[in-house]
């Protein structure tokens, strides 16, 4: 059931967030493969996952979507039911935000999120409570181990 709302929903996506929706149930060796290159493709669950019945009928219900740019990303029924991702290369940390608001408003509008007044917003992860926003940084730092004494 969650498969399909996600499904339509994202499938309706316009301009910047259009994309593709990948099942991985039935997913050919070369979008694995791509996916896997592309760093997108996520793994069945760790054994915390596994204990908590969060992993089964795996990879059934599964699903990745990506824009065409790849900068906009969705995993279905990873860990979360949702896990919304806005990425790209640079330092515009604004427009990185600004794709990530428009498409979580644009999914809301069709699949209403949980909440709770006291909690917030309700996921899966007890960590991700809240407003579930989590934010990381990838940088390159060639010149790190230059001088390994120092290091």
């Amino acid at each position: 059931e969650m498969e399909d709302k996600v499904s339509s929903t994202l499938s309706g996506l316009e301009g910047e967030l259009k994309g593709t929706f990948y099942p991985l149930t039935g997913m050919s060796k070369e979008t694995q493969q791509q996916l896997i290159d592309d760093h997108f493709l996520f793994k069945e669950g760790d054994r915390f996952l596994q204990a908590a019945n969060a992993c089964r009928f795996w990879p059934s219900g599964r699903d990745i979507y990506h824009n065409e740019n790849k900068t906009f990303l969705v995993w279905c029924n990873e860990e979360d039911h949702l896990r919304i991702i806005s990425m790209q290369m640079g330092g515009d940390l604004k427009q990185v935000y600004k794709r990530l608001v428009t498409a979580v408003n644009d999914i809301e509008k069709r699949i209403p999120f949980s909440h709770h007044d006291r909690l917030g917003f309700l996921t899966f992860c007890p960590t991700n409570l809240g407003t579930t926003v989590r934010a990381s940084v990838h940088i390159k730092l060639p010149k790190l181990a230059a001088d390994k004494a120092k290091l």
